[in-house]
């Protein structure tokens, strides 16, 4: 796990090493371990070194910061070269499976002096070129230095887990990163708001999915993508998607046989997730996904795994888990660490939140997530296994109900759909409602009346605090996230969720921090293969006629987790009570709201978010998490001087 950087001019740079040592620092805390440099002039020899060194003529940088989790020696040392001096790699991330990958290579006649993964991805990409992702089991994001083709490969692994942006101004030189922060050392880089993002964010919460950010002039390479571009211009000459998820149901599996299956492929996947040099611990919020994790790392580690795990507790709260953490940690012979946090912790804190994610995010449970990597980094265990993406391919969120009964409804099933509504599980903070009719009806309706159906709901695209006029402006019109069309309305849904709403933001938001801690964060529910078996599957064996979330994979995991955790069905996760905690805070959001920031930002309405807030600290309405939508953007764009023309 790493941080990289690069830039490319298409003309002598004379301050490129000063800005490259600059981006390099700015991600430290994704590799204290070590640096690198490569620097080219785009002729002749290259210079490789732990600083950068102040060259005149060059055109070319490269840098990484290493956490050193897979052979920390020498020899694993980035940038990385190949032995034809043609090919130089600064990589991120894990390759789960480069054991077979590196039996297979040199069985092709390829040696090799690391233990690590870094050279065994390099001579896979030089033996088999792009057509090499596919094999990749792992998270990744790279960038490969072609100086014989005069080339740059930018890649990101099919669910985007690692991140990679890049900036390529008509006027200044190529950069990339891991995060955006670290453009902030290129002056021709302005950080001006992307209207359309903005509106996704501050109206549906989203962000991170495709290749826009919140910030205009930057992108991210797409998921399951490779950009390749050339030295010499600085052009775009090829973008290539080398994997797509299929979310039609296809397979005729029994559920028995199903679970087997689905067992055989989790458990193959945390035994390649545990592959490391250094501690490996998890994340245990006491839930299905987690307990999974930790009893599955019991199961192929054995005695002999040193087990750590590591939990957020809420006491006195609905949103507290500890009891079910508990039963999982001990069934598991784990040592738990746990953490808790109060409102006071949350606003002497938030400003550096609000740095080290780079963009807005959803909620105040990504404090909860940071806490519990902060314990981690205290307890020196530097890599930990999380239950990202598990919700999103098994149907775990309250709104996959809605899917599921449209499908239901569209073959003309109505009492299993009333069956299934009926036996819906509780949720913290949420009851049982008519609103999931109503939303299972909207995806019945053409895609062309659901803007429409939202006006008459009462939650119009344009709700009164937004300026509807400054968007106009600028031809954003609704920013509607795209929904399922049918037939299969579950399945479509959840491939949305793990591509376009839902699991980009969580990836980003756990990829910052974790790396702010240098604690390295895998999430053993993501490999292609395990995706696509689930997806394939039909929609009942993920959310049953019953109302039972997960259900096959609860039954895969029958016999290695505790009964009393297989028949939850409640749903918490990192959970904070953010209506509380804003409420107890209410001066400081006050303070906000009514801030000369607030006044600057010309798509926002803040005497009428104001209003809003007092109306829920008076008991007129309800809490929404636009407050803290509100709050998080505002911050955002006076600490990183955000420009909305």
């Amino acid at each position: 796990m790493c941080g990289i950087a690069g830039i490319i001019s298409n003309r002598p740079l004379p301050e490129l090493s000063e800005r490259l040592r600059d981006m390099s620092r700015r991600l430290e805390h994704r590799g204290p371990d070590d640096r690198g440099y490569l620097q080219w002039s785009g002729e002749g020899p290259l210079q490789l070194g732990r600083d950068p060194l102040d060259l005149p003529s060059c055109r070319v940088g490269l840098s990484h910061r290493r956490l050193a989790v897979l052979d920390p020696s020498q020899a694993a040392w980035q940038p990385m070269s190949s032995r034809d001096n043609a090919l130089h790699l600064v990589f991120n991330g894990e390759i789960y499976n480069y054991l077979e990958l590196r039996e297979e290579l040199i069985r092709a006649g390829y040696h090799f002096q690391s233990r690590g993964d870094t050279e065994v991805l390099l001579a896979a990409l030089s033996h088999w070129g792009t057509a090499a992702l596919p094999r990749l089991v792992g998270m990744f994001a790279f960038a490969l230095l072609d100086t014989k083709r005069r080339r740059l490969l930018l890649v990101r692994d099919p669910f985007g887990i690692k991140p990679l942006y890049y900036s390529n101004p008509a006027e200044g030189p190529l950069v990339f990163a891991s995060e955006t922060k670290a453009f902030a050392a290129i002056p021709e880089i302005p950080s001006a708001i992307h209207p359309g993002r903005l509106l996704q964010y501050l109206r549906f919460g989203l962000t991170d999915h495709g290749s826009e950010t919140l910030i205009r002039n930057i992108q991210q390479v797409p998921a399951a993508s490779w950009l390749e571009f050339s030295v010499d211009d600085l052009t775009l000459t090829q973008q290539k998607t080398y994997w797509r998820l299929e979310a039609e149901p296809r397979h005729e599996l029994s559920i028995d046989e199903a679970a087997s299956e689905l067992q055989r492929l989790f458990l193959q996947n945390i035994q390649w997730h545990l592959r490391s040099d250094v501690p490996v611990g998890a994340a245990l919020s006491g839930g299905i996904d987690s307990a999974s994790i930790v009893l599955a790392m019991r199961k192929r580690g054995g005695d002999a795994l040193n087990l750590n795990t590591f939990t957020y507790i809420a006491p006195e709260s609905e949103f507290d888990e500890q009891k079910y953490a508990d039963l999982a940690g001990s069934a598991a012979g784990a040592k738990m660490s746990k953490t808790a946090a109060t409102s006071q912790d949350l606003v002497q804190e938030i400003e550096a939140l609000i740095r080290l994610q780079d963009e807005p995010f959803g909620s105040t449970s990504i404090y909860a997530q940071q806490r519990v990597f902060q314990a981690s980094a205290a307890a020196g265990i530097k890599v930990m296994l999380d239950g990202q993406g598990a919700d999103e391919i098994l149907a775990g969120y309250r709104y996959f109900f809605a899917a599921r009964t449209a499908s239901l409804l569209r073959r003309g099933h109505w009492l299993q759909a009333l069956r299934l509504l009926r036996s819906m599980p509780p949720f913290p903070g949420h009851a049982a409602s008519p609103a999931v009719w109503m939303h299972a009806a909207g995806l019945l309706l053409p895609p062309g009346l659901r803007g429409t159906a939202m006006q008459f709901s009462g939650h119009g695209v344009m709700p009164r605090w937004l300026n509807a006029e400054w968007f106009r402006e600028r031809t954003i019109a609704d920013g509607i996230p795209r929904q399922a069309r049918g037939p299969h309305y579950l399945n479509e849904q959840l491939q949305i969720s793990l591509t376009e709403t839902s699991l980009p933001a969580l990836l980003r938001y756990e990829d910052r921090n974790s790396m702010a801690n240098s604690v390295e964060s895998r999430v053993p529910f993501l490999t292609t293969q395990l995706v696509e078996f689930v997806l394939s599957l039909p929609e009942s064996y993920l959310l049953s006629p019953e109302g039972t979330t997960k259900a096959v994979f609860r039954r895969a995991m029958r016999g290695l987790v505790p009964e009393t955790i297989l028949s939850r069905r409640d749903k918490i996760g990192f959970a904070t009570p953010e209506a509380a905690w804003l409420k107890s805070q209410h001066a400081w959001v006050t303070s906000i709201l009514e801030s000369d920031a607030a006044a600057q930002i010309p798509a926002i309405r803040p005497e009428i978010m104001k209003r809003d807030w007092q109306n829920f600290l008076q008991g007129r309405s309800q809490f929404d998490f636009r407050f803290w939508r509100w709050i998080n953007l505002i911050r955002w764009a006076e600490i990183r001087e955000i420009a909305f023309d």
